[in-house]
């Protein structure tokens, strides 16, 4: 039997929910190596709907699981119903969803608020010494619960390339050590078992960003 992945989801487009590309990848990385996704998002409103033409938010609201649903195509559970017993390991992809409806990240950075059903998968999933994968924003989901973890965002010197870096600084502020990882690698913290990689936090080619999650995704599944 394969592994059984929860992979947690918040919501469906880059600026109000999961980052499409980084979901999609690792559901397919899980397949290619003879997983099982189940996939899970909140049910609650999304903090709000982002226009992804213009880049601004509208006056729609909308709801998480509802769009979450859109890339399980259909088949997703709410969250509240995860049972870490039968799962062997975690997954959360990025997207600004991660800083606005699992966490208040996007608004009041090392001060946030974590959903408190993420907060409580996460500390469960630690709890059982289980993995936990997490890429693009979603690691500071563990830098706030996890003080002293070792985890990656990319890199910590602004630039063109690393348009996010100050979110490092951030981390590093909570705590955390960062360790600096180019978008295809990825930073394993043994003693936590958390798996993470920069994913779009580095303004690279999509195939490196795909390659660095697919990394991620192996090593979670080989610490299942």
């Amino acid at each position: 039997m394969g592994k059984r992945v929860a992979v947690v989801l918040a919501g469906c487009g880059v600026y109000d929910g999961s980052e499409i590309h980084e979901a999609s990848a690792v559901l397919v990385h899980l397949s290619r190596e003879g997983a099982q996704a189940e996939l899970y998002a909140p049910d609650v409103d999304q903090m709000h709907v982002v226009d992804h033409v213009k880049g601004e938010p509208t006056q729609e609201k909308r709801n998480v699981l509802v769009e979450s649903a859109r890339i399980a195509r259909g088949n997703i559970k709410d969250l509240a119903k995860l049972d870490v017993k039968g799962l062997d390991a975690l997954i959360i992809p990025g997207g600004f969803g991660v800083a606005k409806n699992l966490s208040t990240w996007a608004t009041q950075g090392k001060n946030c608020v974590i959903s408190k059903e993420v907060e409580h998968v996460l500390k469960a999933f630690h709890a059982a010494q289980k993995p936990i994968g997490l890429c693009c924003i979603s690691p500071v989901l563990a830098a706030k619960i996890f003080p002293g973890c070792e985890l990656t965002v990319g890199h910590d010197t602004e630039c063109e390339k690393w348009p996010y870096a100050k979110t490092a600084e951030t981390m590093k502020e909570l705590g955390c050590k960062h360790v600096n990882k180019h978008v295809t690698e990825v930073h394993v913290d043994v003693k936590n078992k958390l798996v993470t990689t920069s994913a779009f936090m580095c303004n690279a080619p999509i195939h490196e960003i795909y390659d660095g999650i697919g990394k991620m995704v192996k090593e979670v599944v080989r610490l299942a």
